[in-house]
């Protein structure tokens, strides 16, 4: 597989960035935060271009990254003012949203190197041992995910985990997708399908109430395709709270065996992403924190709606949440969840 420096930590230590090919699928990820830095697929007319945000250095990707591509734990999304409790004992993370903890804490798997376990010309494993009480979590955690193009058009995501001590843990991948080319603006002309009834509204401070809301009648109904636009400024209150679309979906089907999840269409260039998942939810992000701060790859700056993510996951919060799935991992137990990135034209 091809490879070279993508830069140095502040640490001084090297970061290497790997290039996957097959066919027409060309995929780099950096061994910083197991980031994807680059997903490049050709349009309807053959053009190819990277459909997902970054940055142009480490340096933005170790400091000013709204987690772009990486894969954020140990718990993703969000845990209620920092805290739960786990076979009787309370646990404090740091806080960094509010007072919450965001992709478990300021730094996060997001934010760690990762050691390289196997490179090849179609497939990157990363591993790497995430020690107890690391971010205020117990349990020491050996986590590996794995990158692979099993077939044109297709990057697969496999994550395992195992833990000497009761952990939570909840892990995905961050990338923000802009189908008609990463720095062409906003992504909300996409079109998207989720397979999805229901949804997990929130509180103010954007942590679930537990509660499960059918999608029917509301801006949340994905069920058939729907430009994002179309009613992502409808006076919702849900809509308000995130500034967009930032919910989780409830999947249809059994968690743990590999299902659709979301389509979406750019419908000039053509490109069409489909998401399958072993995971329970989908979060559906639209970049709404994008601030015209960050400057792209592209050289043109990102602003809210510039991207779109599909982070397939357990459920926020879900260790203070009695009514979700527990999203638990106790010795002897091995964490294992897969998601694909389908990569086609219309």
């Amino acid at each position: 597989m091809p490879s070279e420096v993508f830069g140095h930590t502040a640490e001084g230590q090297a970061v290497t960035r790997h290039v996957l090919s097959r066919q027409n699928l060309r995929v780099a990820v950096i061994d910083f935060g197991a980031a994807v830095t680059a997903i490049e697929v050709p349009d309807r007319a053959g053009r190819v271009a990277n459909v997902v945000l970054g940055l142009d250095t480490l340096e933005g990707y170790e400091t000013v990254s709204p987690s772009f591509g990486a894969v954020v734990g140990r718990y993703a999304n969000r845990i209620a003012g920092g805290r739960f409790r786990l076979d009787g004992r309370t646990y404090q993370l740091p806080v960094n949203e509010g007072p919450n903890t965001l992709h478990g804490g300021p730094a996060n798997f997001g934010k760690r190197l990762w050691r390289v376990e196997r490179s090849e010309a179609t497939s990157l494993t990363l591993a790497r041992r995430s020690p107890d009480g690391e971010e205020g979590f117990p349990g020491t955690l050996d986590v590996r995910v794995r990158y692979s193009l099993p077939a044109d058009g297709v990057l697969r995501i496999d994550y395992a985990a195992t833990t000497d001590r009761p952990t939570v843990l909840n892990l995905t991948n961050h990338s923000y997708f802009n189908l008609a080319g990463e720095g062409t603006g906003s992504v909300l002309g996409h079109v998207v399908q989720l397979a999805a009834d229901a949804y997990t509204p929130t509180d103010a401070t954007q942590i679930p109430t537990g509660a499960f809301r059918a999608v029917a009648g509301t801006p949340f109904d994905f069920r058939t395709p729907y430009p994002l636009e179309a009613r992502i400024r409808d006076g919702d209150p849900q809509l308000a709270i995130a500034k967009g679309y930032d919910h989780t979906f409830v999947l249809r089907g059994p968690a743990g065996t590999l299902r659709p999840a979301a389509t979406c269409i750019e419908p000039v260039g053509g490109r069409r992403l489909d998401v399958a998942t072993t995971q329970p939810a989908l979060q559906l992000y639209t970049g709404n924190t994008l601030d015209g701060t960050l400057i792209g790859p592209s050289g043109r700056i990102y602003r809210s709606g510039d991207g779109v993510c599909f982070e397939t996951q357990a459920f926020p919060d879900a260790p203070n949440q009695p009514s979700f799935p527990a999203a638990l991992l106790r010795p002897g137990e091995t964490f294992a969840e897969t998601t694909e990135f389908r990569f086609s034209v219309v």
